[in-house]
């Protein structure tokens, strides 16, 4: 068993980091602040390859793996979330679904615009009746004369409303009894967004609710076979998990990183804090399960990278690193004492940034749900 990364995935963790500490940190308060989507830095990461790094060359992506695409997200985490989920719900929800359903015509059509970063791509599955319970989704696709005609509601849908998004992949019933996912372009009539959403965190990302009234699409933006949408849409969420989970790895270790510089320079009772075995404690036992969360996530992307198994995985990294992160950084706050609740510590965007990671991409309690069913429970 080899643990070091490859020659590749060690450069491109580097390239990402760097970029993210001289590009993302020195804006990252402020971009948060003014809850502002952060389009030249999303440019930049384009430039670099970084939007589309899982999907393959031909369709304008990078061509790289699943363990190279949730480095790269824990990597872009470790500084700011706001950045690091509009790159990770572009690619696992908004780019993939097309990728690995898509016809040849409509990867050809969608992919080389998503894959590249010239477009965003979102995917719409949550409505405010259905949560955790997909399956209880009401909004509604009729074909007819050669058109999907839509109507129904999403929210809390990322990367929908910004002014490169290019489309919306949504789940919709196509009878009483199925359901299809279909691509909804941006600017369609019909087809209606919020304005951005009030967030306790994520604020320089965009989030919003959409409305579908009589908004009609080709027959041929119907991704996959008809009525298996919801096969996909599990499929999906699962490979979606990754991603979500190296967030909280790299949220855990950048916070664990603040509250060990802060704990350095620090004084009290005459020494650093770090000294004092109240706080050195804390930090050894954030220091181990980080790198505990580590491994569950990187193991989750190898399968998936072999082409095996890896929805027990993916979810067991996703629950472990959700209640992770949560822990470090509401230690690494601690440490900070009451300079961790003043905005102008990045711990406090932190502690707001995480408290999602244990509700995006299934809550806590559904992580324990499809664990138990891959247990046989």
């Amino acid at each position: 068993m080899n643990y070091d990364l490859s020659e590749e995935h060690a450069l491109l963790r580097r390239t990402v980091r760097e970029f993210a500490e001289q590009r993302i940190a020195p804006v990252a308060e402020e971009l948060d602040r003014e809850h502002r989507f952060p389009y030249e830095i999303v440019a930049e990461l384009a430039e670099l390859g970084l939007m589309g790094i899982p999907i393959p060359e031909e369709y304008g992506g990078s061509g790289g793996d699943t363990l190279g695409y949730a480095l790269s997200i824990e990597e872009l985490t470790r500084i700011d979330s706001s950045v690091a989920i509009t790159v990770a719900a572009h690619t696992s929800l908004g780019t993939m679904p097309i990728l690995l359903y898509g016809s040849e015509e409509q990867k050809r059509k969608w992919l080389p615009d998503l894959a590249s970063g010239r477009k965003l791509g979102a995917f719409g599955l949550t409505e405010p009746d259905a949560g955790s319970d997909a399956g209880a989704a009401q909004t509604r696709a009729d074909l007819r004369d050669g058109h999907w005609v839509v109507n129904g509601s999403k929210i809390f849908i990322t990367n929908a409303g910004t002014d490169i998004s290019g489309c919306v992949t949504i789940a919709a019933r196509t009878s009483a009894d199925e359901v299809s996912n279909v691509i909804v372009p941006n600017g369609t009539p019909g087809y209606d967004i919020s304005a951005p959403l009030e967030k306790m965190g994520w604020n320089a990302s965009d989030t919003r609710e959409l409305s579908f009234v009589d908004c009609t699409v080709p027959e041929g933006n119907l991704l996959g076979p008809r009525g298996q949408g919801f096969r996909q849409f599990l499929e999906i969420l699962d490979g979606g998990r990754i991603s979500v989970a190296a967030m909280g790895v790299g949220l855990a270790q950048g916070a664990y990183e603040q509250a060990l510089g802060y704990a350095r320079e620090r004084e009290q009772f005459g020494r650093p804090i770090a000294k004092l075995q109240a706080v050195s404690f804390k930090l050894a036992d954030m220091a181990t399960e980080i790198e505990a969360g580590r491994q569950l996530v990187y193991k989750a992307a190898w399968l998936k990278d072999q082409g095996r198994p890896f929805g027990q995985e993916a979810a067991m990294a996703k629950l472990y690193t959700g209640i992770l992160s949560n822990r470090v950084v509401n230690e690494a706050l601690q440490i900070h004492g009451g300079y961790g609740y003043m905005e102008e510590y990045p711990i406090a965007r932190f502690y707001r940034d995480q408290k999602v990671l244990e509700i995006g991409e299934g809550t806590n309690e559904v992580q324990r749900m499809v664990i138990a069913r891959h247990l046989g429970l």
